[in-house]
C-alpha cells in the first residue's frame, strides 16, 4: 500500500474518526455526571410545591432553629440484611434536642419503586435509630426529615448497598 492510497490522507476520513472521539468522550461525561449528580427524584406536585417554595424557604430561614444534625452510617450496607442507622441531633450549644418526629426515607434513585421510609425511634436525648434492609445492589439516598411543629429540616446521606 502506497502513501497516496492511505485513507488517512483523506479529509473525510480523519473528520469522522475526530467526530466519533468527540462523541465518545462527550457520551462518557454524561454517564459520569449521571452517576455523581442528583437522583432526579421528582415530587408527584412538583407545580404546586414550586409555586410557593421561595416564600416557604425565606420562612424557614427566618424560624431556622440552628440545630446541628449528622447521620451515622455503617461504612458497608449489606444487601437483605438490616442495618443499624443512627441520626443525632442538637442545639447551637450541642445540648441534644427531642423534635416531634424524626422519619428515615430511602430512595432508589434508578427505581422509584423500591422507595420506602421508616420511623426513627428514639434512644436516648437527640439521639435516634433505624434499622433498614436494602434489597438490591447498588445506589440508595437516605434522607433523614426532622420535623418540630410546622418546620421540617431534611439531613441527606448517599450509600451504595453491597460495595465494599
Amino acid at each position: 500500500m502506497t502513501d497516496k492510497q492511505s485513507p488517512w490522507r483523506s479529509p473525510w476520513v480523519i473528520t469522522w474518526v475526530v467526530l466519533l472521539i468527540t462523541f465518545i468522550a462527550v457520551s462518557g461525561y454524561r454517564i459520569f455526571l449521571a452517576i455523581d449528580t442528583n437522583p432526579g427524584l421528582v415530587d408527584e406536585n412538583y407545580y404546586e410545591r414550586g409555586r410557593s417554595y421561595e416564600k416557604e424557604r425565606l420562612k424557614r430561614m427566618a424560624r431556622d432553629p440552628g440545630w446541628k444534625m449528622r447521620i451515622e452510617a455503617p461504612e458497608f450496607v449489606d444487601i437483605a440484611k438490616p442495618t443499624g442507622f443512627g441520626f443525632v441531633v442538637t442545639d447551637k450549644q450541642g445540648s441534644p434536642m427531642t423534635p416531634d418526629s424524626v422519619t428515615f426515607y430511602v430512595y432508589r434513585p434508578s427505581d422509584a419503586k423500591r422507595d420506602f421510609s421508616l420511623p426513627m425511634v428514639k434512644v436516648a436525648d437527640g439521639r435516634y435509630q433505624a434499622e433498614a434492609s436494602f434489597p438490591l445492589l447498588g445506589v440508595w439516598d437516605i434522607l433523614v426529615s426532622v420535623k418540630n411543629g410546622e418546620d421540617e429540616y431534611n439531613l441527606a446521606h448517599r450509600i451504595s448497598a453491597g460495595v465494599k
